[in-house]
């Protein structure tokens, strides 16, 4: 939702991009999870990489999401 109204942009106008109903895009807001397909298809209309949020809200190894170091050559 934050993406969207950064963008000035409606409910209404993202269910005419998707598309579907103003009172679906509602109910994908209140979902606690959404599938990869749904979540690429927002990237796409949006313009909004969510799938690199998400990968940097991971941490796997306890780096913190800091990129491993590469020895020196």
């Amino acid at each position: 939702m934050e993406v969207l109204e950064a963008q000035g942009h409606s409910a209404r106008w993202l269910g005419e991009q998707l598309p579907c109903e103003r009172s679906n895009v509602y109910n994908i807001f209140k979902r606690s999870s959404i599938g990869t397909d749904l979540l690429f298809r927002l990237s796409e209309v949006l313009g909004h990489d969510f799938f690199k949020d998400l990968s940097e809200e991971l941490d796997l190894d306890g780096r913190g999401g800091q990129p491993e170091a590469r020895p020196e050559e």
